[in-house]
């Protein structure tokens, strides 16, 4: 691949499935691979298939697969000169890419100051909000505060915690009478999955439709999305099924929420392959969700229809390649 960069060798700090696919990319590319692993998991496929892999401790995660210095030892001992980190574990912890980029190592993502700011889903509501873009409305605080706040909100109401995800700590209010006792008890298992006990409250879509949309950006300003994937059927907030494309929305739609994806990308500098979130109500009026910054399991869907390695072109991006690919370049065929 003349004029391309590559790295020589990259870590990969994460197991099973992902672990092998982005060795299977890196293998294509001609870069060397290493991986972690902890004792328990010395015999996994993702060990055998990288060209060395490394030990990092028995079996209790914080001291494995989330052990920032364990991993960022690893790969400087071992001479990589980038990190993978997957999906899950490390993958969205901005902490993670500050060590890396402390250490020279590259991480192969989105920068610390793009993670942190969509990781924070106010931060990342007004952020977008200024973009332009439709959110749903809403407001967060401490429970105390947030009592007065709700009464110009229109029933019924979600909330949640301002800094989780996963659907933890979610529940659905639709009176005033159930508001009170959702909101501490929602701050409460805040505080105890993330850390920080404050709490987002927004109006509730009934039956809505959940679309996201595959970006891909690079350190040249160049943005492009490789259109959606339908998650909609789900359950205690967990995706059950993926779809592309999706059968909820046409193609106006369809090219409206894939622009408000790529302007978010353009607007905040994201350099990597990330996954732009949206709400959808019967109208077919979108609302951005959430950014997931990061490759995402379901990514495989998205190269199935439109024959794009997502990983491959995560390396790329990486090693501070130019995207080659073109928005119109990107026709996706088939279902999948």
């Amino acid at each position: 691949m003349a004029d391309v960069k590559l790295f020589e060798k990259i870590l990969i700090a994460n197991r099973g499935e992902i672990a092998v696919r982005i060795i299977e990319s890196a293998r294509e590319l001609g870069i060397r691979t290493a991986a972690v692993y902890s004792e328990i998991d010395r015999d996994s496929y993702h060990t055998a298939l990288a060209d060395e892999a490394h030990c990092i401790g028995e079996s209790d995660l914080d001291d494995t697969y989330l052990n920032i210095e364990k991993i960022v030892s690893t790969a400087r001992e071992t001479g990589c000169q980038a990190v993978h980190p997957g999906y899950g574990f490390l993958a969205e912890n901005h902490e993670f890419v500050k060590r890396c980029e402390e250490e020279n190592l590259v991480f192969i993502g989105a920068a610390s100051g793009v993670i942190r700011l969509m990781g924070d889903k106010l931060q990342a509501r007004s952020a977008v909000k200024n973009m332009g873009i439709p959110i749903i409305q809403g407001s967060s605080g401490a429970p105390e505060t947030l009592m007065e706040e709700c009464r110009n909100l229109p029933y019924p109401l979600l909330v949640k915690a301002a800094m989780g995800g996963g659907g933890k700590g979610m529940r659905i209010v639709r009176n005033e009478a159930d508001l009170e006792e959702a909101l501490e008890a929602t701050s409460r298992e805040a505080k105890a999955y993330f850390g920080d006990g404050t709490v987002y409250v927004e109006k509730y879509i009934d039956q809505p439709r959940h679309i996201e949309i595959q970006i891909l950006g690079d350190a040249f300003g160049n943005v492009i999305h490789l259109f959606e994937r339908e998650c909609t059927i789900q359950r205690r907030y967990q995706k059950i099924i993926e779809e592309t494309p999706s059968p909820s929305i046409d193609d106006g739609v369809r090219m409206k929420m894939g622009q408000a994806a790529v302007t978010i990308g353009h607007t905040i500098g994201y350099d990597n392959a990330g996954t732009v979130e949206f709400l959808m109500d019967r109208e077919q009026n979108f609302y951005f969700l959430e950014m997931n910054t990061r490759i995402q399991v379901e990514h495989p869907i998205t190269e199935m229809t439109t024959g794009v390695d997502i990983v491959k072109q995560q390396l790329l991006i990486a090693a501070g390649n130019e995207l080659t690919l073109k928005q119109d370049d990107i026709k996706p065929r088939g279902h999948s």
